[in-house]
């Protein structure tokens, strides 16, 4: 255990991507372990494919963990043949906050909590964000042409037969509204106020540059979201998706990608404990959370 973390007493942990439908995460979920009875924990997307895996995976997290904040991935808001839940869209995305609400987990729908750290009150804000297809690299291609390419080449997101944009026309006009609610909240925060923003995507385009298949980047996020870190006085911004972890920092803001990710991406990793993230406290990147 580091020193630091006994030195400072609770902490603020973030993770992303747990896709608890894999049997070969499950111990790494329930190894997923507070060290004091005052941490958090931030879980930014990818819970599951599966309405009830969902429910069940943070309600066990919330048994542990002070508080649990949880903003959606694109896999949360799929509607996959089979399961018992079958609502689309935004009916889904309200039918998880109802749910979860029952378990006391905190959503982008909830008052934003503040956590209290060394250097004083941050707002924690989970952003309910999708994709609009603009950090797609194909240049002079259409929306609709660009789709059509990534299928020819053998590049497409499960996100085109699984996360349906009902009640809106399409995905991309779903993404629209879902910023322009965050963007109008956001600017009611009263000046001054200190943020960590959560999204289950990055928020600037910088961090797609390592993936392999740069087509698979226009299913990554918007560039609506570009310069948010600054602009909403963000200390870190927190994100998953890109099965990355990594952490960048953008005009001064650290970026954290906090996946754990699928079985196979991490060979035998978790044959040690798994780190996640400590934030808002000085060298607390690199925070074992799970018990030796």
């Amino acid at each position: 255990m580091s020193t630091h973390q006994a030195d400072h007493g609770p902490g603020l942990y973030a993770i992303s991507d747990l896709h608890a439908g894999f049997d070969g995460n499950l111990d790494a979920i329930d190894r997923l372990r507070p060290r004091t009875d005052g941490d958090w924990l931030v879980v930014a997307g990818d819970v599951a494919d599966r309405f009830g895996t969902i429910v069940d995976t943070l309600d066990r997290l919330r048994d542990r963990f002070a508080r649990v904040v949880w903003t959606p991935g694109n896999h949360d808001l799929w509607t996959p043949p089979g399961d018992p839940v079958q609502a689309r869209g935004a009916e889904r995305y309200g039918a998880l906050v109802d749910a979860l609400r029952r378990h006391d987990v905190t959503t982008p729908d909830d008052d934003w909590p503040v956590w209290t750290s060394g250097a004083g009150p941050v707002t924690i804000v989970p952003l309910h964000l999708l994709f609009d297809y603009s950090f797609r690299d194909t240049t002079g291609l259409s929306r609709r042409e660009a789709v059509a390419e990534a299928r020819r080449s053998g590049v497409m997101s499960s996100d085109e037969v699984y996360l349906h944009p009902d009640p809106f026309e399409s995905r991309d006009a779903w993404s629209r509204a879902l910023v322009d609610a965050a963007r109008r909240r956001l600017d009611a925060l009263p000046d001054g106020v200190r943020t960590v923003l959560v999204n289950h995507y990055p928020l600037e385009r910088g961090p797609l540059a390592r993936i392999r298949r740069a087509q698979i980047g226009m299913w990554a996020g918007t560039t609506a979201t570009a310069g948010w870190a600054v602009r909403y006085r963000a200390e870190a911004v927190v994100y998953g998706h890109l099965h990355i972890p990594v952490t960048d920092v953008i005009e001064g803001v650290p970026h954290h990608e906090v996946s754990l990710g699928y079985p196979r991406e991490r060979g035998h990793e978790w044959s040690r404990p798994r780190r996640a993230l400590r934030l808002l406290e000085p060298g607390g990147a690199d925070i074992v959370v799970t018990p030796s």
